[in-house]
């Protein structure tokens, strides 16, 4: 089962904060972390991670900074700021809501399969 782009987009701000509040990371580790949280089922690319890790960026809620990894090359290291653990309790509250009232619509009334 594909994710639609729409949900994804919703959802790829919401993801890279909480990944980087359990610690800072860099592009690629995040993505290859968003796969092994889903088992595989969202296969996010570079042209679609950078331009959040910008935009959350310019937005102040994350920080950047290129550093010598252990292997010897340079990457663009991303932790999270003050302004983004606020913002990312704000957006987990927005989506446990949306869960819940889903989940409430399904259990109750089944969609179709």
């Amino acid at each position: 089962m594909a994710v639609s782009k729409d949900l994804i987009a919703a959802s790829a701000g919401p993801l890279v904060l909480s990944i980087l509040s359990q610690g800072e990371n860099y592009g690629y580790a995040i993505i290859k972390r968003v796969r092994e949280l889903s088992g595989g089922k969202m296969q996010w690319t570079d042209g679609m991670l950078y331009p959040v890790l910008h935009r959350l960026e310019k937005q102040g809620l994350i920080k950047s900074q290129e550093r010598i990894s252990e292997t010897g090359r340079k990457r663009r290291y991303y932790r999270i700021e003050n302004k983004g653990t606020t913002v990312l309790k704000e957006q987990r509250n927005q989506w446990m809501l949306v869960y819940s009232t889903l989940k409430k619509l399904w259990e109750t009334k089944p969609c179709l399969t």
